[in-house]
């Protein structure tokens, strides 16, 4: 975790970027977007300011993505509890996706994002469901950077329509049980076309996963700062890509040294 930073002789942007390795970039980093609300409260600004202003930070994320290499960006935008918050929230945030989505698809599509989304969108309004299709549709050609959109997403929900699958197809095909497997599962996942991420960053201090990716998150590494959203700009990117750099990732095994 990263705590605030102290003292006044910081590294410059630029100093951040020398110091990271291309060939130990992560394939695959996940977004838990986490502290609008409270930005905006602190400015005495109503809520949607700060997931208005937290869409700078999606930008953001975006560009350094394309910039690095980094082919695959997942981000938590909208989770099935959230559902549970006040109406008029909901409908604010579902007009901040389509306005989102109207004034950033051309650019997505000049950047050669492919932009597609994650969860039980069928949940979302007719109006946000059909410019979500209409992105998906025009950007599904593009491979140049994935940015998948979790909405009206929960990790267990995604488990259990894997499972769903899993036991439509064992009609179909006879399965037996023992014809179970991890690998088989993986199919069957929202994500089952990506890699699983090698970087979790979330903001604002918060330190859980709170429903996100539970079983793609089995062996990534977990950022945490308490910098929130609205201010989790470049700086804080390449903060989270060096720390990640230095972290060493044994998936379960033990690395002894030669002359152990």
């Amino acid at each position: 975790m990263r705590l605030p930073d102290s003292g006044t002789d910081q590294p410059s942007e630029a100093e951040l970027t020398a110091k990271l390795d291309p060939d130990l970039l992560p394939k695959h980093v996940a977004i838990i977007m986490d502290g609008n609300g409270r930005w905006a409260e602190a400015r005495s600004l109503p809520r949607i300011a700060g997931h208005r202003e937290g869409i700078k930070s999606v930008r953001e994320a975006i560009t350094i993505c394309l910039e690095l290499g980094i082919p695959a960006l997942t981000i938590y935008a909208f989770s099935q509890e959230n559902w549970n918050r006040p109406a008029p929230e909901i409908n604010s945030l579902m007009g901040l996706l389509e306005h989102y989505l109207s004034t950033e698809r051309n650019k997505l599509i000049e950047q050669g994002v492919r932009f597609r989304t994650i969860g039980r969108t069928e949940s979302l309004p007719t109006s946000a469901l059909q410019w979500v299709r209409a992105a998906e549709h025009e950007t599904a050609h593009l491979d140049k950077l994935h940015l998948t959109v979790a909405l009206s997403y929960g990790g267990r929900a995604e488990i259990v329509d894997a499972i769903r699958g899993i036991v439509r197809e064992a009609y179909d095909r006879k399965m037996q049980a023992d014809d179970i497997d991890e690998s088989l599962v993986h199919q069957f996942l929202y994500t089952h076309d990506l890699p699983d991420p090698d970087l979790l960053i979330r903001t604002s201090g918060e330190t859980r996963i709170s429903n996100f990716l539970l079983w793609q998150l089995a062996y990534t590494e977990l950022y945490f700062t308490p910098t929130l959203w609205p201010d989790f700009r470049r700086r804080e990117m390449l903060l989270a890509l060096i720390e990640f750099q230095g972290r060493e990732r044994r998936f379960g095994r033990v690395f002894t040294s030669l002359s152990s």
